[in-house]
């Protein structure tokens, strides 16, 4: 690479050169389209049968009900098996249960309730495990945009599956959209037969009992509230999908009672929609490294509640199609980013039970704001509308300010002033006492970054004996440029900020880290000295880690490749002017260090880092 030149970047659609990847986006694309295809099949024939809206509605909530009871528990399994051969497994048995649906029609109508659930329950399986394995095809810089053409796939499908199914509807008779949507999970099936990857994750050769599933599901729960990153993301989603379940009933009334819609204007507004999060799925997938992954968080979330007012507000249809496709469009980033920071911040052995709790979380809260939306019979539309989307508003604005998903312009600063502050003197960190590490420290090390329950007892035991630990007061220096580098850092609890400095005294390159972040380790690997200054700017616990000790727990393949991966989040968000010693890094250079991993010999003495 020339000297100038920025980090080389991945292309959008390089994710598409991987056969897995191409199986997986087609099986998604067309199992999607089926299953959109019964569940509105499903409601026009209830509809058509018992002439019932509040049956209808019964309807779309048997899809969601099955994932109170089998939700979590299907995560323990998926983490416990080949989750290849889990999906594979879920779109056959949904494959016969949909196939049958015609003949159970046929002898009462209420089998059909029973089907839809029977139906829910197994897809459970597939849902989690298919988003386990995403990581494991897609590389870390592939992800986002894996994540955004899977979107596509979803989102477009699902306006194929609506189309589909008001034709048959109409022209056929509607027994033909069980037996194509059994067909599309044959389909599905195929694809995801024919993927090379495999997933056999650790206690897989384990007796599966009640105990032991149970165990597992206290393992993939507690990951999620002692997970700094996976709480935070669970607690903004909350709302969010409370505000999207108030949305999706209250869409019909105000289209066609408050702006007088015709059905045909309805259904223009709903694909619409989805037409908006395909564009926005498109942007996100050639955009996405334009901002930090959890800033499109708060961009995503408050476009959505900006233009959902103004749709509150429509004098129209016309101009409501526009704000609701508006929506849609912002809706992309905000699910994108948070797939991305779920996929990276879930350890690989517990995606299942970690997915799975979000699932069933989104499901319940989704559940309740269906049922708030019966406030409708009391209190106008749209005043419930905008009021949803005031909440949008609120959570988008909030995601700005919480650590490690928004980095507000406060924080910056705040950061920028305690490391001219250091840089002048004021406490070293080094000077202060430390104490030598405790089991308790390496479970609070845990919380923070789950990846670390993979090391045994032995690799436990060695890096807490050789680990110190300090409690740093705010405005310390941690980290001075030049120094020699012979440790990496933990943040256990507090925030720090790093920096370059500069000849007028500024600083180029900042970034600011939180509980669960950690610093310095390719230096120390390396022996390289440091190349930038890190000053912690509130009272913050470390947690400091020889060389020596960090090389041995690198000999796990999570814990090296999360480091990797951290690395290569970093290089992707600066450009070559701001770490010039970084210039001759390339993506090629890195996925060769993620395919096995490295020793300290092995890796180049271009990655100096703080």
């Amino acid at each position: 690479m020339s000297q100038g030149q920025a980090v080389a970047k991945v292309s959008p659609t390089a994710v598409f050169r991987k056969r897995d990847f191409v199986l997986m986006w087609v099986a998604q694309l067309v199992s999607t389209a089926g299953s959109s295809l019964t569940d509105l099949a499903a409601g026009i024939y209830v509809y058509e049968q018992t002439g019932s809206a509040f049956l209808v509605g019964v309807t779309l909530m048997a899809t969601a009900v099955p994932s109170l009871i089998v939700g979590l528990i299907a995560g323990v399994f998926v983490d416990r098996y080949d989750r290849r051969s889990v999906m594979m497994a879920s779109n056959l048995g949904q494959a016969v249960v949909v196939a049958l649906i015609p003949f159970l029609i046929g002898v009462d109508t209420a089998l059909l309730f029973v089907a839809i659930l029977v139906n829910a329950g197994i897809k459970q399986f597939f849902d989690p495990a298919y988003e386990a394995l995403i990581p494991e095809i897609a590389s870390d810089d592939e992800l986002t945009a894996a994540n955004a053409f899977l979107q596509i796939a979803s989102f477009g499908s699902t306006a194929i599956g609506f189309a589909m199914a008001g034709l048959l509807a109409s022209a056929f008779d509607i027994r033909w959209a069980f037996w194509i949507d059994s067909l599309t999970f044959v389909v599905s099936a195929g694809c995801i037969y024919l993927l090379k990857v495999r997933s056999k994750p650790a206690g897989a050769d384990e007796e599966t009992s009640i105990g032991v599933v149970v165990a597992n599901l206290k393992l993939g729960i507690g990951a999620i509230v002692h997970t700094p990153m996976l709480r935070r993301l669970f607690l903004l989603g909350a709302p969010v999908f409370f505000a999207f379940g108030l949305w999706n009933v209250l869409l019909l009334p105000m289209a066609i009672k408050e702006l007088g819609a015709t059905e045909f204007e309805y259904g223009l507004q709903e694909g619409l929609t989805s037409v908006g999060f395909v564009i926005g799925s498109l942007f996100m997938a050639k955009y996405a490294d334009r901002l930090q992954t959890g800033l499109w968080v708060f961009v995503g979330t408050l476009g959505m509640g900006i233009s959902g007012v103004l749709y509150g507000l429509s004098p129209t249809i016309a101009v409501a199609i526009v704000f609701v496709m508006i929506s849609g469009f912002f809706n992309s980033p905000s699910a994108v980013a948070r797939q991305t920071l779920l996929q990276r911040n879930t350890p690989r052995e517990l995606r299942g039970r970690v997915f799975s709790a979000m699932f069933v979380m989104r499901d319940v809260i989704f559940l309740a704001g269906m049922a708030g939306a019966g406030l409708a019979d009391i209190v106008d539309v749209r005043v419930l509308i905008v009021a949803a989307s005031l909440i949008l508003c609120v959570v988008g604005v909030v995601a700005l300010f919480v650590p490690g998903i928004g980095r507000p312009a406060a924080e910056w600063l705040r950061g920028a002033s305690a490391l001219r502050a250091a840089r002048a003197g004021g406490v070293v960190a080094e000077g202060l006492a430390a104490r030598p590490a405790t089991m308790g420290d390496f479970d609070i090390l845990v919380g923070r970054l789950a990846t670390f329950t993979r090391l045994n007892a032995a690799q436990r035991s060695a890096l807490i004996a050789h680990a110190t630990v300090r409690d740093v007061p705010e405005g310390s220096r941690v980290i001075t440029q030049g120094d020699a580098a012979t440790s990496a850092y933990f943040i256990l609890d507090g925030e720090a900020a790093a920096g370059i400095p500069e000849p007028d005294g500024g600083y180029r390159g900042l970034s600011t880290m939180g509980a669960g972040d950690f610093f310095g380790e390719i230096g120390a690997l390396t022996g390289s000295t440091r190349t930038a200054d890190v000053v912690v700017t509130r009272p913050t616990t470390l947690m400091e880690v020889p060389a020596d000790a960090l090389r041995a727990v690198m000999e796990v393949p999570e814990v090296n490749k999360l480091l990797l991966s951290t690395l290569t989040e970093r290089l992707l968000r600066t450009n070559q002017p701001d770490l010039p010693r970084l210039a001759s890094m390339d993506q090629g250079a890195l996925r060769d260090l993620r395919t096995k991993a490295p020793t300290v010999e092995a890796l180049p003495k271009a990655y100096g880092e703080a």
